[in-house]
């Protein structure tokens, strides 16, 4: 269960604007305590999250807060047709990766997928497919139209191509600054980080890669054997900022020779008063031009 203080912090809405949507338009039905204080469940929290999606497109809390969970859908299905490609070529892969993906056709998926990456490169690819759909999946769960196990399957197969692409990368003597990647170890959705990883290792950076869930004395390990210049981790779960940002400033206390970038949860990358130490990546685009200011800095 979550507090009006945990569900402030998670969605970006203060406390008394959620309030005022309960009192107003009854967007919101919490539980109380024995103490009579407000308590959330998942399924209120997802609500708010929607509700806030569609006002920030531009529709009025005063429209959307009195809709029905079906009603929302249908909104948030409209959202969702802003995110097909307008490159049909890249569409067809897209839709048809997720069909495959719905019938857990997993040589479906991978045929397709294999043969973007054969003809276009993985950097293509994951610009223009993989990405895209990682999107696209996540808004299907908000309307629960895919089920946890199909959207388990189809990044499964993501991941699998990711780590062919490269182990299939040439070893280099890297001369270019050095990263460490991991994810905190509560994050577990590593995707992004393997295609940091490829990105990275394609420019001929020396790349160490921890993966998800590492510990923090496990970074400070890592980071106390070598030398390292840069730290890259994904926080992709919503969790109060509070909370993050202490995590934050722990890094920054702790590698204060280091560079450190972090990408994931726009939420969370468009917060007020993250750490001024923290560098963000909020976009691919910005990922790309970051690591090539690092290395003209270097």
């Amino acid at each position: 269960m979550f507090s009006i203080s945990d569900l402030e912090q998670l969605s970006g809405i203060s406390s008394h604007t959620i309030r005022i949507w309960e009192r107003r338009y009854n967007a919101l039905e919490p539980a109380r305590s024995s103490g009579n204080t407000r308590l959330y469940d998942d399924d209120q929290l997802r609500r708010l999250l929607n509700i806030v999606s569609l006002v920030e497109s531009g529709l009025k809390i005063s429209n959307v807060g009195i809709l029905s969970e079906v009603e929302i859908d249908r909104l948030l299905e409209k959202e969702m047709q802003k995110n097909i490609s307008k490159n049909l070529n890249d569409e067809y892969y897209i839709s048809q990766v997720i069909k495959h993906g719905f019938d857990y056709n997993e040589p479906g998926v991978s045929q397709l997928l294999s043969g973007y990456i054969q003809d276009h490169g993985m950097l293509a690819a994951y610009k223009r497919i993989i990405y895209p759909l990682l999107v696209r999946l996540g808004l299907m769960w908000r309307i629960d139209k895919i089920c946890p196990s199909q959207e388990h399957f189809l990044t499964s197969i993501i991941r699998q191509k990711l780590f062919s692409a490269i182990n299939d990368l040439p070893f280099k003597k890297e001369v270019k600054p050095s990263w460490l990647l991991f994810l905190p170890e509560d994050e577990d959705h590593d995707v992004g980080l393997l295609f940091a990883n490829y990105f990275l290792r394609l420019n001929q950076h020396s790349v160490i890669y921890l993966g998800p869930k590492v510990p923090l004395e496990s970074v400070k390990h890592a980071m106390a054997r070598n030398n390292i210049d840069n730290l890259l981790l994904f926080m992709v779960k919503l969790r109060p900022l509070k909370e993050t940002n202490e995590y934050l400033t722990t890094l920054v206390e702790s590698f204060k020779q280091s560079g450190i970038y972090l990408a994931g949860n726009g939420k969370l990358l468009g917060a007020p008063n993250l750490n001024p130490a923290i560098k963000l990546l909020p976009t691919l685009d910005e990922f790309e031009r970051i690591i090539k200011h690092v290395e003209d800095a270097n």
